[in-house]
């Protein structure tokens, strides 16, 4: 008997976000006074009258199994959801609830990607793509982009990238880590590219409500009837109404897709959970009010450290108009500071600083490191204080 594992779980790599937030957890839990700024999380509780909702529900005794899919009435909230903010019409068939975005994403992969499948991602890129791609036995096809480009794919790029065996592409607006918006123009030239080449769109849309400065959130698959039917959109509650915890997201699209993604959903989860079903019906029912107040605190936050952030010494940030992260090209500091990997970089600005980032080559960036300002402004500024301390004090202007 063989006891090797198998072939797939050698290639994964773990999650590096994850990893660097349980690091400096671990050292705040034995007494060292870390600030993380890691972590992919609003910092406010889930809204009171979600979580009411919810222990209702279980009062009410509806904790048993649901459908594979999710709830009926979950399913029909979702369609209004899109509907009132994308102007989009989808059906029940359409709309497959997961247990968080992230795990729609895996089943939809799973459900999609034959063996050597492309899917070609613009890189800076969400860590999990790449991943859950080669688990689905397919094939990331990685663009890099540029800060002068706002860190956005151009469709001459996609056709360079652009094979045979390309099966989808993926758009994420607003991006993690890079906090960038397509505009309407933009993505109607990446639907027309797609239509040319015959491609299904995943468009990763969980930051869709955390837009600034006046900017608007465009889903691609409002665009047009065929972009509709090939776009299929990534969504959920997490981000929207700092519900994590909750692991609540969902698949929206071709009945083709969604019909098997159910079915492989029941031979893995049976079920998202039954109380956070609810919960995210309140979500999504209920006042949305409180989404725009974490809004407008996120962009406060944003204006306001981000111009100490970008003074940094060595670090150039392009302003992102959405999300709550600053992308950091740190490749000046890094060189000065006698440093060739990002990856040590911020292994000593968490050791040394008290500081934890996450390291840009888990977004597919050698010269980056992410921020996130989801926490309190006073504890972001001391990291920054702490960080360019650092720097300034490890500055060898000689090299």
């Amino acid at each position: 008997m063989s006891r090797t594992l198998s072939k797939r779980i050698e290639t994964l790599s773990p999650s590096t976000t994850l990893a660097i937030t349980a690091k400096a957890k671990a050292m705040k839990a034995e007494g060292i006074d870390v600030i993380g700024l890691g972590a992919g999380e609003p910092d406010y509780n889930t809204p009171e009258a979600i979580i009411q909702a919810a222990y209702r529900s279980m009062q009410e005794g509806k904790t048993k199994y649901t459908p594979a899919g999710g709830l009926p009435e979950l399913k029909d909230a979702i369609i209004a959801k899109l509907k009132r903010d994308q102007k989009l019409t989808y059906t029940r068939s359409e709309i497959m609830v997961g247990v968080g975005a992230k795990h729609a994403l895996y089943t939809l992969f799973q459900v999609l990607l034959n063996e050597g499948d492309e899917v070609i991602i613009p890189a800076p890129f969400w860590v999990s793509y790449t991943e859950q791609i080669k688990l689905a036995e397919g094939t990331p096809v990685i663009i890099q982009t540029t800060a002068d480009a706002e860190f956005k794919v151009t469709v001459e790029q996609l056709e360079e990238a652009v094979t045979e065996r390309t099966k989808a592409l993926i758009i994420n607006s607003p991006s993690n880590p890079t906090g960038m918006i397509y505009s309407k123009e933009e993505l109607v030239e990446i639907a027309e590219f797609a239509k040319r080449h015959d491609l299904w769109i995943i468009s990763d849309e969980i930051y869709e409500k955390l837009i600034y400065a006046g900017n608007e959130h465009v889903s691609i698959a409002e665009l047009s009837d065929d972009a509709k039917e090939r776009t299929l959109i990534i969504n959920g509650v997490s981000k929207s109404h700092s519900m994590t915890g909750w692991r609540i997201g969902f698949v929206a699209g071709d009945a083709s897709v969604i019909g098997p993604m159910t079915d492989l959903a029941s031979h893995s989860t049976s079920n998202p959970t039954t109380t956070s079903q609810y919960a995210a019906i309140a979500a999504y029912n209920g006042s949305q009010d409180i989404v725009e107040e974490m809004r407008q605190d996120f962009e406060s936050r944003l204006n306001r450290v981000y111009p100490q952030a970008n003074a940094i010494r060595g670090f150039h940030i392009v302003k992102p108009k959405g999300a709550f992260y600053l992308l950091a090209d740190v490749s000046e500091a890094m060189k000065h500071t006698g440093f060739t990997s990002v990856d040590h970089f911020s292994a000593a600005l968490l050791e040394e600083a008290k500081v934890a980032v996450i390291p840009g080559s888990a977004f597919g960036s050698t010269t980056t490191i992410r921020l996130s300002y989801a926490t309190n402004v006073e504890a972001i500024e001391e990291a920054i204080r702490r960080i360019s301390h650092y720097v300034e004090q490890n500055w060898n202007e000689a090299v």
